[in-house]
């Protein structure tokens, strides 16, 4: 057992004894490094397990997508491993099988985002897997033309057979109409249909540089080493042409909007309700973190007590909080038989107005800090996952204290700063709600919840 495994252990057992007389855990030294080019290098040596794990990324991702053309960013990513350096799509994928590990590109609102494990012996590989792709992708059409044709392909098979997986994606575009941040990251059929290679080179060209790139290795390695390796493979790299993608706030919804997405035949109903919530490194992170637990974000959580384990009107009822840069979606998620929509609904509206007239009780809070403890230690223990918060802090320029002291800040958070962390999630008379299931059924039910707007589920964009 890995001493960070124990340490992890640790401070689970001091929350079981009882929140107040923890102290946190702390994040492993590191080093950081900036290169001429402006590159930001995270280094992490541990020398538990013979493995490295580098975490990429490279800012300006799906906030940058041009309007009409929104999925850019997301097929670029995925165009990054189709052949880059000396190999085409087939080498790139047998180097990296050859040495048993693991290369994943992609993108988020904000970046371009890679993740990588090897052996530590095969640590050179991995860079240069790393600095082929992302400074020498082959971009070729063919492997262009197969990636889009399957995300269109994917889009339309997710809402033939289980919408479930696109209803976050709806109640964003809902709740966000206008803002960038409505924008599906991963594009809808009509914007991907329009993409060309030649726009992922332009968005490649104006949204990737070296100024832009942020790379954490954690692992076993020689730290001075892997400095001189990382430099030689990405110190070269220039400057991205463009300029990062700015986003304002947008305001908290007032009032009620539903928009319904009509699937006919359709034998359950899923719906979200939303508002807007929390950004990153909101000062009431900590309280937030213990209402979100309580109220829907642990199996015995008031939602998934009322909506499934009560009344059997679901299999899971949850609630989401979203913390990019500005600040995110604060939402409820459930699904329900379509004779059954309206008693859902009524039960999570109920729930989330208990929540705001009664509070939570100290049992609960003390209960919800525990539990958020005990998820916490284990999400710090691997190679992986340590590089993957070093890049995230680096991103959102959080000093270490976003993890070190976290503990400690939920330990203290008051009964007073809990009732006030409520606001997190909305009163139920201001929520943008959406319901994907059969219209006919279901409309006179949606209508009493506010002004109904309706689509269709095929059609190709995910907002009216």
């Amino acid at each position: 057992m890995s001493v960070f495994r124990k340490v992890c252990i640790a401070v689970v057992a001091m929350f079981a004894i009882g929140p107040a007389i923890a102290t946190g855990i702390r994040l492993p030294d590191y080093q950081a490094i900036t290169l001429d080019n402006g590159a930001t290098v995270l280094l992490m040596p541990r020398k538990d397990v013979p493995l490295v794990a580098a975490n990429v990324a490279v800012r300006g991702g799906a906030l940058a997508d041009a309007a009409g053309k929104e999925g850019t960013a997301d097929l670029l990513g995925g165009m990054l491993s189709k052949g880059a350096g000396n190999r085409d799509a087939l080498q790139f994928a047998q180097a990296l099988d050859g040495a048993g590990g693991s290369l994943g590109f992609g993108s988020s609102r904000e970046a371009i985002t890679a993740s990588a494990q090897f052996l530590s012996k095969d640590s050179a590989l991995m860079l240069s897997l790393l600095a082929d792709a992302l400074l020498r992708p082959k971009m070729e059409q063919a492997e262009f033309d197969k990636l889009r044709k399957r995300a269109i392909d994917g889009l339309a098979n997710a809402k033939d057979s289980d919408p479930r997986q696109l209803i976050g994606t709806y109640a964003g575009a809902w709740l966000f109409r206008g803002h960038p941040y409505g924008r599906a990251t991963g594009g809808d059929e009509t914007s991907l249909a329009t993409i060309t290679l030649a726009d992922l080179q332009a968005f490649r060209q104006q949204q990737m540089g070296g100024d832009r790139l942020v790379i954490a290795i954690a692992g076993d390695f020689d730290a001075s080493a892997m400095a001189a390796q990382v430099k030689q493979a990405f110190g070269g790299w220039g400057k991205a042409a463009g300029t990062l993608p700015q986003v304002e706030a947008k305001p908290r919804e007032l009032g009620r909007r539903v928009l319904l997405v009509d699937k006919p035949g359709a034998t359950q109903t899923y719906f979200a309700l939303a508002n807007i919530g929390s950004r990153h490194g909101d000062p009431a992170e900590a309280a937030q973190d213990l209402v979100h637990t309580a109220f829907g974000g642990r199996f015995t959580s008031m939602l998934n007590t009322e909506l499934r384990i009560k009344s059997g009107l679901s299999y899971g009822a949850s609630a989401q909080l979203q913390r990019p840069r500005q600040p995110g979606a604060s939402q409820i998620g459930s699904f329900t038989k379509t004779e059954s929509t309206k008693a859902a609904i009524d039960l999570a509206i109920a729930t989330l107005d208990r929540l705001h007239r009664d509070g939570l009780d100290a049992a609960t809070i003390d209960s919800a800090k525990r539990y958020v403890a005990g998820q916490f230690a284990p999400g710090l223990e691997t190679a992986p996952q340590l590089a993957a918060r070093l890049v995230e802090m680096q991103l959102y320029g959080d000093s270490r204290d976003a993890v070190d002291g976290y503990l400690g800040r939920i330990a203290a958070a008051t009964p007073a700063q809990v009732a006030d962390a409520r606001a997190v999630f909305p009163a139920s008379a201001d929520l943008a709600i959406v319901a994907i299931g059969d219209a006919a059924k279901i409309r006179a039910a949606l209508q009493g919840y506010g002004p109904l707007t309706e689509m269709k589920l095929t059609d190709p964009r995910f907002s009216p």
